[in-house]
């Protein structure tokens, strides 16, 4: 969940009220936050970097919100007070317009190049005018865009936002790539100009900007945002240009953003521009901006789309567990900012989705709201209508039948990583990759975890090479799933429940092993015999030693193998004593 850190006065006097820390935090209970913590850009610096550090740091208390990930409304101090002022009925949702410029005026347009569709093909605009800003609200209109960098827009990959003082600034924009060494600019906060491949140098080391650069440094082309004066404003979603920068004293913004997903920037115009346009002269009002696409589509943004949906009181009470009329719950839903009211057709209910609330998809997210107004703590508990009866499954029960013999048997249990090397179920035991039905992980993070384990026994053997200094003899045993393709499957895997047990000493052990076969067989009420029963019979394993390998069968299926492992594969464990395996299958015994 995002955390929002407000200053606690600057809240309490938007809101128009002081609270104590418990009421504010029942309050933010109420409203479906929760208040995480109370503390002060001193204590946070003191807490991550020493007292000494935090000297002279502002002792002004913030409070952290915890607050929704998909409340992208809810990121700043404005939108969190405009939510709750609503909430406690002190004003009505605000009514957003999005408008055209003053006196007849051309809107600003933004013209899109064809060779932005290999980098990022979409972008959206929109003006922000006669704005006031204060250090307080320049503040929070940085912190926001930062927000929504790391939440919608996913650290830029998505969607990068540019903000600029249009007064320094002259349309149309030109939205383009070109070849790094074409691009040349004076980046934000710095005194001289560089080319793009510098700038990408330059910020290689930059706590903040150097995460962003990989998302285009091996792109042929960069994106390159001009005014029709050849002024940089923005090499997305890098670095803005230092000759647009916004200040206190700028009175016009103009807003761009360029995406790899259309709505998603859609949503960040919205966003952005419905939390700050209560500063502007006008409070509420959007300046549109036209879009211009390569194929000549002209769009105009921001779209700030208001829509109906229609649900039935009948719904929310079943689904809630409560006995509302309509009429209050079409109450409680504009209290979250959803304005609602009840239709002439039964208990239907008309509720008005506002741009603000991209996070309402369907009826369950009105439904929520309607819950969260009504408040958790007041919903009644009652006995579910359905009476269940929860039983274990029957291959864990089983399983865990069989942890509890084996423990018995004088084996210890570990427990390994579903994940490994290739080189863990190939190489080491002896094996080739390509025969194997390995599921593997698309973008492994590190060599460690490359593919999902097709045996138990690579984890097991590196679980004794870590424990090599205990006594011995080290007796390990595991049963867990392994992962297996299988194309009959939905998701072309399944999951194979398996036993499997080491023995490790001075000498093979291979009688103990055998031993502890035929004490699971025993358990399982499985006797020996070749039809109905279970045997084993010679067979050749390059995991285990020539003639020291035998295969097991279950009422005429195979079902694992047991023997003493081949020198090759102890050595490759990092292992220098004999030791013998057993590894079977235990779902055929269900």
């Amino acid at each position: 969940m995002p955390t929002v850190s407000v200053k606690r006065d600057l809240l309490f006097e938007a809101l128009g009220q002081t609270f104590t820390d418990e009421e504010f935090d029942e309050l933010c209970f109420e409203f479906g936050l929760e208040l995480d913590e109370i503390t002060s850009e001193k204590d946070i610096i003191s807490r991550e970097q020493g007292d000494e550090k935090a000297e002279g740091a502002s002792d002004v208390v913030l409070y952290k919100i915890d607050v929704p990930a998909n409340r992208y409304d809810l990121l700043c101090l404005e939108g969190l007070v405009r939510g709750l002022q609503v909430f406690k009925e002190r004003m009505d949702a605000p009514r957003y317009k999005c408008v055209s410029p003053a006196n007849g005026g051309e809107p600003q347009r933004l013209v899109i190049t064809e060779e932005t569709a290999s980098v990022r093909p979409h972008a959206v605009a929109a003006v922000l005018r006669n704005i006031t800003f204060t250090q307080e609200r320049y503040d929070s209109f940085i912190e926001l865009q930062e927000k929504l960098h790391q939440n919608v827009c996913r650290k830029r990959t998505l969607v990068a936002i540019g903000t600029h003082d249009l007064d320094t600034i002259s349309g149309p924009f030109t939205y383009t790539a070109k070849a790094p060494a074409d691009i040349r600019f004076k980046p934000l906060n710095q005194s001289k100009e560089y080319t793009a491949t510098e700038i990408m140098s330059l910020y290689k080391t930059d706590s903040h900007l150097r995460h962003y650069l990989h998302i285009i440094e091996n792109e042929p082309l960069y994106p390159i945002i001009y005014d029709s004066n050849g002024v940089v404003l923005s090499m997305p979603p890098i670095i803005n240009g230092n000759h647009s920068k916004i200040s206190l004293n700028t009175k016009n913004v103009f807003i761009e953003c360029t995406a790899t997903d259309l709505t998603k920037a859609k949503i960040t115009l919205d966003m952005i521009v419905t939390m700050f346009s209560e500063y502007c002269e006008e409070p509420f009002t959007v300046e549109e901006a036209e879009v211009v696409y390569p194929d000549g589509r002209l769009c105009v943004y921001p779209e700030l789309a208001y829509r109906t949906e229609t649900l039935s009181g009948d719904f929310v009470n079943k689904k809630v567990g409560i006995d509302e009329s309509a009429e209050s719950i079409a109450q409680l839903l504009t209290r979250m900012c959803l304005r609602s009211e009840v239709s002439g057709e039964g208990d239907h209910i008309l509720v008005e989705i506002p741009p603000t609330r991209s996070d309402v998809i369907h009826a369950c997210d009105i439904m929520e709201d309607a819950a969260i107004a009504y408040g958790f703590n007041n919903i009644v508990r009652s006995t579910p209508r359905t009476y269940t009866v929860a039983n274990q499954l029957p291959l864990n029960k089983l399983t865990e039948l069989l942890r509890q013999d084996l423990a018995s048997a004088g084996f210890t249990e570990a427990l390994t990583f579903a994940l490994c090397s290739q080189e863990d179920i190939a190489d080491k035991l002896g094996k080739n990759i390509a025969e194997i039905r390995a599921v593997h992980i698309s973008n492994p993070k590190t060599a460690e975890f490359q593919v999902a384990r097709t045996s138990l026994l690579p984890g097991l053997l590196k679980t004794v090479a870590a424990n090599r200094k205990m006594p011995l003899p080290l007796k390990l045993f595991e049963i867990s799933d392994v992962v297996l393709k299988d194309e009959t499957k939905d998701v072309g895997a399944r999951n194979n429940r398996r036993l499997c047990a080491v023995y490790y000493n001075k000498s093979p052990g291979f009688e103990v092993i055998h031993g502890l076969l035929d004490r699971v067989m025993q358990l399982l009420d499985v006797k020996p015999g070749r039809n109905q029963g279970y045997h084993i019979q010679a067979a050749e394993d390059s995991t285990f030693f020539p003639g020291r390998c035998a295969e097991i069968f279950s009422r005429g299926k195979s079902i694992g193998h047991l023997g003493v492992l081949h020198p090759d594969v102890i050595s490759r464990f990092e292992l220098t004593m004999p030791c013998s395996a057993i590894d079977i299958d235990i779902e055929p015994f269900l």
